[in-house]
């Protein structure tokens, strides 16, 4: 199921985002959260905006949150 999710938030594409590495990150009881590394230019692509697509995959997603952010 997880291969799903990747495939689907992949799917997203913008100018000025590319996508990284990924891996299954374990949560507790079993539970697995998927991470994904990506890279924006903050002008072309927003953090809202990422997060309204990634969670439009209602039968994948239950939440989304952002584990580092940099500026540069």
């Amino acid at each position: 199921m997880w291969q799903k999710l990747e495939e689907c938030v992949r799917s997203i594409r913008a100018d000025g985002l590319v996508w990284g590495s990924s891996k299954l990150v374990p949560v507790g009881y079993g539970i697995k959260k998927l991470q994904i590394q990506r890279v924006v230019e903050d002008h072309k692509v927003g953090t809202d905006m990422m997060e309204e697509q990634i969670t439009a995959f209602e039968n994948y997603v239950q939440s989304m949150d952002v584990a580092a952010f940099s500026k540069i």
